[in-house]
């Protein structure tokens, strides 16, 4: 088992490091400079639309879920293991630099995740439960490619629902065995029991159960954690200064440059980055597409905002409850025992506590955000009804595995299956990126006389295979769309 897992772990460093890096770097400036900036240029944009009222059908219900509920699916996979145990282990291996480069990783990845979003929300379609679709499905429609979109939704499948939900299971078996502090054997198989029925309750109830859940706990979670992170540093506020100091050297620092080590520091702070806030990986956009909005460039611009989210706010506090109570990180514990002992060594053993009840609402939410996207590509390969079920059975009883088994090997094979992942999704955006770059300028047009932006298939008659978008008021349904006297008469 041994060999096995060093082999899957050598050939994903080999991918990570000398193809996927330098195309996620230059592809993200790419996109950075055609969009014009766009992550950093629309922020206010991004707050605007994330609480834009849902369009209605004619019978008076919503199309699908709100915008904001696609936000929380989104940031209730990315927010999870990655920010905890990810940041965790990034620190351990690449040392404070990793962190300044998970948020240029952020900051470059937000234009990526824009593209993609923005892609997966033109290319959507409609289904009995709202709307859903992905990279596959643009992979299919705007490339005319359904090859590759199977190749991508299979990779998906073997990734989110299961990989990395396994990993999401497993680190809440860990969290509570650490609290309990007593070496039960079959404490995680209860664990993994009770986590696989809660799960199955609600993954067989579609995706608007999955948005309603996540709804209610993506905010409390945040919430919890930051405060958590928010007392911890205040109560070592004279070692911010150090950990600011500690960040900047370690990723710009002779010393590391010297010996060599600027590279791991870099790529643990990339790949770590990329599982966490998921900019470019092409899962974010199964969220983004499952919206029901007005324009393709408003959910583009909320999953962009879903990356700062994750990264900024949630991640970063995770690398300062470290840092401030770890100064000496050498031999430090890799993963969620890093982040475990700097908060119980703050606020005492009870913390533990704590610590896992917000752990048990990250990962749970996680598993519910892998699973949706898993079930999206599921109805893209097949819509045939018993091929969803058998999914949800084996999705479920991918929790329950995870409870029990070693984290190591399907840590790292999680890591080469996302590479594989981001890789094929990263081409498809880049041979898509003009089309985004269309629908950001349609947008920004209409912003700029003063309207809500409606976009249909007309206002760009050269796009094939749309399904959606077919008119004004099919796309708005009873939502009244802010358009001044001046602008009407133009049109």
């Amino acid at each position: 088992m041994d060999a096995i897992n060093d082999l899957v772990l050598t050939l994903g460093d080999g991918l990570w490091t000398w193809v996927l890096l330098p195309v996620v770097a230059l592809l993200g400036l790419y996109f950075t400079v055609r969009t014009g900036v766009v992550q950093f240029r629309l922020i206010p944009e991004m707050f605007r639309t994330l609480t834009n009222k849902t369009p209605l059908d004619d019978d008076g219900k919503a199309q699908s879920v709100s915008a904001f509920q696609a936000f929380t699916i989104s940031a209730a996979s990315r927010v999870g293991v990655g920010n905890i145990a990810g940041v965790g282990t990034a620190i351990a291996i690449g040392g404070p630099g990793a962190v300044f480069w998970m948020w240029t990783m952020a900051f470059v990845g937000g234009a990526s995740s824009f593209v993609e979003s923005t892609l997966g929300q033109l290319y959507k379609t409609k289904d009995k439960d709202g709307f859903r679709g992905g990279p596959a499905y643009y992979m299919e429609r705007g490339l005319g490619a359904r090859w590759m979109g199977i190749i991508f939704a299979v990779v998906l499948i073997c990734c989110f629902p299961f990989a990395f939900s396994s990993l999401q299971a497993n680190t809440i078996s860990a969290t509570v065995v650490s609290t309990v502090g007593v070496d039960i054997p079959w404490l995680p198989w209860v664990v993994g029991l009770a986590l696989a029925f809660l799960t199955g309750l609600v993954v067989f109830g579609g995706v608007r159960r999955i948005a309603s859940v996540t709804q209610a706990i993506v905010p409390l979670m945040a919430l919890l954690y930051l405060l958590v992170g928010l007392l911890i540093v205040g109560m070592n506020i004279t070692e911010v200064p150090r950990v600011f100091g500690e960040i900047y050297a370690g990723a710009f620092g002779f010393q590391q440059i010297a010996g060599g080590a600027i590279g791991t520091i870099i790529l643990q702070g990339v790949k770590r980055g990329m599982f966490s806030n998921e900019a470019g990986l092409g899962s974010a956009p199964n969220a983004g597409a499952s919206a029901a909005v007005t324009h393709p460039v408003k959910q583009g611009l909320v999953q962009t905002l879903g990356v700062y989210f994750d990264t900024f706010l949630i991640c970063s506090i995770t690398a300062f409850i470290i840092l401030v109570s770890t100064p000496d990180l050498a031999n430090a514990e890799r993963g969620i025992g890093l982040t475990f002992d700097a908060v119980t060594g703050q606020l005492g053993t009870w913390s533990g506590v704590l610590l896992s009840v917000i752990v048990f609402l990250l990962a749970f939410s996680s598993i519910l955000g892998n699973y949706y996207y898993g079930e999206s590509n599921i109805e893209f390969i097949t819509t045939k009804r018993i091929w969803l079920t058998t999914y949800r059975v084996f999705a479920v009883f991918a929790v329950l595995a995870g409870s029990v088994l070693a984290a190591d090997l399907v840590w790292n094979t999680a890591d080469g299956l996302m590479g594989i992942m981001a890789l094929v999704n990263l081409t498809a955006i880049g041979l898509l990126g003009t089309v985004a770059f269309k629908l950001l300028k349609d947008y920004s047009e209409q912003r700029s006389r003063g309207l809500d932006p409606v976009f249909t298939r007309d206002r760009l008659p050269e796009l094939r295979n749309v399904e959606c978008w077919a008119d004004e008021r099919s796309v708005t349904g009873s939502v009244p769309v802010v358009r001044p006297k001046a602008a009407r008469a133009r049109r």
